[in-house]
Order: structure tokens, then C-alpha cells, then sequence
């Protein structure tokens, strides 16, 4: 698949200001500065379409993308970003958590991983709530480009390792890279695995 047009629809701060769920939709989530902007605009080839900042916590809203008129890409706030007030924090969490467990149109959710650091408590928890509640995700490891081969082997070696502690089998796993553009052929095949799956027809009317 090819994405030829990339159009910003539209941005939430609850789940009810969101469009209509009559088009497959994509998430990309991940902790604050794990290189999600810059994955997204790599992967729609558009240098401006989700804005990068150095600092983390930029994005705070739900915003959805228009990609080829068939379906959405979401952007969601990233998690666990420490210089915010709590109740800002916990108004994210409750934002991002109704989405991914609400939203009847999500198809799946790419939850971007630092591929730099070990497991961090706030991605294994977002990965079993994920496993907990039968939800499709694909892991992505980002930032693949700042390590060497063999760091990098290690790293996603021990990843895989750990994770199968609490899983009999590991979920579809991504190495990518924004930079080299590592990863991005295999996140649109996922993506149009599925896509013709969804069903318009198959949601319940209702006020989203």
C-alpha cells in the first residue's frame, strides 16, 4: 500500500468529539520522546503532519489523520511524561485509556517502544492490559538507528525474552526507524491486512 494523500481531520479532547466511526482507524501510541511524530511523518511521507518537539508531552489531544480517504491514523498523547500536573496526567490516561477500550472502529494499535531502553513498567502495563482485553496491537521499536546491529540485537533479544515470562506467544513485533525508514513497508502491510476487514455496517448506531 501506498499512501498518496494525508489529510488532518481533526483533533478530540474526549472520546464523543471524535469522528464517526465509519472508517477503519489506526493508533499510534507510546511513551512521551519515543519518536512517534517523526514515525508517523515518515510513514506518510509528510515532513509537518504530526508536529515533532524536542520536549516531551506535545501531543495532548486525539488527532486523527484522513489517509488515502479510506481510513484514519490516530495520534495519541504520550504516556508517562512526569513534568505535568497529576490531574492533567490522570485527564490524558482516562482520554487515551477510553479510546483504545471504547472506540468499536480501532482495527489495531501500534504501541511504540524506545528500542534504546530495557522494559519500562508503563509499556508492559499498557501491553497487558492490551493482552488482558484480547486487543490487536503490533509492537514498534523505535530509534533502531542509534544503536549498533549488535546492540540492537540484544536489546530487542532481551525484550522478547522478558515479555515471554508472561506470554506463551510474542505479539507481531516491528523494528523501525524514522530515519532510514526502517519498518515502514511492514506498518502499511499490517495495515492493509486488515483494513478490508472492517465493516461499517457491523457498529452500532450511536453517539461516539
Amino acid at each position: 500500500m501506498q499512501i498518496k494523500t494525508a489529510i488532518f481531520t481533526k483533533s478530540s479532547a474526549k472520546l464523543s468529539q471524535c469522528p464517526p466511526m465509519d472508517l477503519p482507524e489506526y493508533a499510534f501510541i507510546g511513551r512521551s520522546n519515543v519518536g512517534k511524530s517523526s514515525l508517523i511523518n515518515a510513514l506518510t511521507n509528510h515532513g509537518k503532519l504530526a508536529k515533532t518537539s524536542g520536549k516531551p508531552g506535545k501531543t495532548q489531544l486525539i488527532n486523527h489523520f484522513l489517509i488515502n480517504e479510506e481510513w484514519y491514523l490516530v495520534d495519541l498523547p504520550g504516556y508517562g511524561f512526569a513534568k505535568i500536573s497529576k490531574s492533567i496526567r490522570e485527564n490524558w490516561e482516562k482520554l487515551i485509556m477510553s479510546y483504545l477500550f471504547e472506540r468499536m472502529s480501532l482495527m489495531n494499535t501500534f504501541i511504540l517502544i524506545d528500542s534504546r531502553h530495557k522494559p519500562q513498567k508503563l509499556d508492559i502495563d499498557l501491553i497487558e492490559k492490551y493482552g488482558m482485553n484480547s486487543l490487536p496491537f503490533t509492537i514498534v521499536f523505535t530509534k533502531t538507528d542509534k544503536l549498533t546491529k549488535n546492540q540492537l540485537a540484544k536489546n530487542i533479544a532481551f525484550y522478547k525474552k522478558y515479555l515471554l515470562q508472561q506470554w506463551e506467544e510474542l505479539p507481531p513485533i516491528i523494528i523501525s526507524s524514522a530515519i532510514d525508514k526502517l519498518g515502514l513497508d511492514e506498518i502499511l502491510q499490517s495495515i492493509n491486512k486488515t483494513r478490508t476487514q472492517f465493516d461499517a455496517k457491523l457498529i452500532p448506531k450511536m453517539d461516539n
